[in-house]
């Protein structure tokens, strides 16, 4: 099996995922996932698409590269990545990674600030006299 490439996008995050034949190691930025990730909320969210495809992950290496954005942006575009790395290995995985929103991009971002206002809708107490 060669490299499979695919990359998932978070808010400001990134994330270039590489899957391959292996022993199950998940390497980001050249640590350990529980090294880059010491939160324990984050790491079931790395590991979360092949749950859902019921297949052990032991068979295959993957290296992440990620960048931008913070931990949970991170974390989740890790997710869609390797999402969309198994279904490029198998078709079939496509339905219940889909049915449970794996591969769909989260575009939600933070509103920009507007001039005039000390937020992006927040405004200013507001004063008749």
């Amino acid at each position: 099996m060669e490299k499979i490439n695919a990359i998932g996008r978070r808010k400001a995050s990134v994330a270039r995922v590489y899957l391959s034949q292996g022993s199950g190691k998940i390497t980001i930025n050249g640590k350990d996932y529980k090294e880059y990730f010491p939160q324990k909320h984050l790491q079931p969210a790395i590991v979360q698409p092949f749950s859902i495809i019921e297949v052990d992950n032991a068979i295959y290496d993957i290296m992440v590269n990620v960048a931008g954005g913070g931990i949970k942006g991170q974390a989740e575009a890790i997710r869609m990545g390797i999402s969309r790395a198994l279904v490029k290995l198998n078709e079939d995985f496509r339905s219940p990674l889909k049915s449970q929103k794996m591969l769909t991009r989260d575009a939600r971002v933070v509103e920009r600030k507007k001039y005039g206002k000390p937020k992006a809708r927040k405004s200013f107490q507001f004063s008749k006299r």
